[in-house]
């Protein structure tokens, strides 16, 4: 890294300033980011997260392409035993617990929150399986509520080959995420790294043919 970009991006100024320019280069990317995830309502929407964990957003579809047909309402879920819910999503990566999960939060939903998903980050990572990047994605996405960003893979490895924070557990990446990116865009930079992530720099990417790699540090 040029001394001269270390120094910028080495406070906080810097780094904000750093975040609206790559802002504004990923809006011209992506003007209008959406979830990957196919889902019919706030409940699905809430399953389809839990599902995607450690999984890709396609296999996830391929699954609750069924499982939604079957599975019609939040009450179909809570009275399922979470082994019958498990063979339904078997080809999703830990299936099983989160089989345990889902069924064990349909029933805590529809008890204590009237069958309706939560909307408060302390309310939404009370339940099982559920935690902040779950949270934020749910409250930014159904209720419009900007309460943190949520960090994924793509989130981690591209905030940090852009300069925006140094810290690699994700608790720390969204607090200096939030401490520079605009509050309004909470919601949609995780989107838009999400898809430049997958589109133009995955893991193993050489750069080269980055649009962004003016921003690589």
């Amino acid at each position: 890294m040029p001394k001269k970009c270390k120094k910028i991006l080495s406070t906080r100024a810097g780094r904000a300033a750093r975040a609206r320019q790559l802002l504004a280069a990923l809006q011209k990317l992506y003007s209008q980011p959406r979830m990957a995830l196919r889902f019919n309502n706030t409940w699905e929407m809430l399953v389809a997260v839990m599902l995607s964990a450690q999984t890709t957003d396609k296999q996830v579809n391929v699954v609750t392409a069924h499982l939604f047909r079957k599975y019609l309402r939040l009450a179909d879920y809570a009275s399922a035993q979470p082994s019958g819910l498990a063979r339904d999503i078997r080809r999703i990566g830990l299936w099983r617990g989160k089989a345990r999960n889902i069924v064990a939060t349909a029933r805590i939903v529809q008890a204590k929150h009237g069958g309706r998903v939560p909307q408060t980050m302390d309310e939404l990572t009370a339940l099982p399986g559920v935690g902040r990047k779950t949270a934020n994605i749910i409250l930014s996405n159904a209720y419009g509520k900007n309460e943190g960003i949520a960090v994924d893979t793509h989130v981690t490895r591209l905030s940090r080959l852009f300069g925006l924070t140094r810290a690699a557990d994700p608790v720390k990446i969204e607090q200096d995420l939030v401490r520079v990116v605009p509050r309004r865009e909470w919601g949609n930079i995780t989107h838009r790294l999400i898809l430049y992530g997958r589109e133009y720099c995955p893991a193993r990417c050489r750069h080269a043919d980055c649009p962004l790699r003016r921003f690589i540090v």
